[in-house]
């Protein structure tokens, strides 16, 4: 009887420490209708910033990118986008479509609403290569929203509409470039 006396209580506090843990490693619910009108900005912004890199080849090899939120917040009129983006660029050869080059990068960009009421991004923060990169996805994501950094951006959103663009059925396959 004493000892269900003393572990009891030990064995609640753990399971509400257990639970308070689950539910602060859970994933960052964003407001859906402030993502809806960031978006737009961002990848417009992602588009025109790999636009003239990559392999260009074949002829006309066009880039597309996709963001998602992993976190965000609106304060003072300023909107505070932590994202995880994916841009690949894809062309056609022998009329299949290939996947010539891409990249998956964590950032934190802010954007301010402009007098049309669209968004701007008014800066953009990408972490280093190599050394210090862990440290600056922690600073700016925190240990738990820089875990889920981990889950990468699908890329069949980006496949359909290089498909689409280019033309080609729904199931075309993606080849390498």
């Amino acid at each position: 009887m004493t000892s269900v006396r003393v572990w009891g209580p030990g064995v609640g506090a753990v399971a509400v420490l257990v639970a308070s843990g689950v539910w602060a490693m859970r994933p960052v619910e964003v407001e859906g209708r402030l993502w809806d009108e960031v978006r737009p900005a961002i990848e417009a912004r992602l588009v025109e910033q790999v636009r003239g890199s990559g392999v260009g080849e074949p002829a006309g090899a066009r880039w597309f990118c996709r963001a998602r939120a992993v976190d965000l917040v609106e304060r003072d009129g300023l909107v505070r986008a932590g994202v995880s983006t994916v841009c690949a660029e894809y062309g056609v050869r022998s009329g299949s479509l290939v996947e010539c080059a891409g990249a998956e990068v964590p950032q934190v960009m802010r954007l301010r609403r402009e007098a049309d009421g669209d968004y701007r991004v008014v800066s953009q923060e990408v972490p280093p290569d190599g050394e210090g990169n862990a440290q600056w996805l922690t600073s700016r994501f925190g240990r738990a929203t820089a875990a889920s950094l981990d889950d990468t951006v699908p890329t069949t959103t980006l496949e359909a509409a290089a498909r689409t663009h280019f033309g080609l059925p729904a199931d075309a396959p993606v080849g390498s470039c």
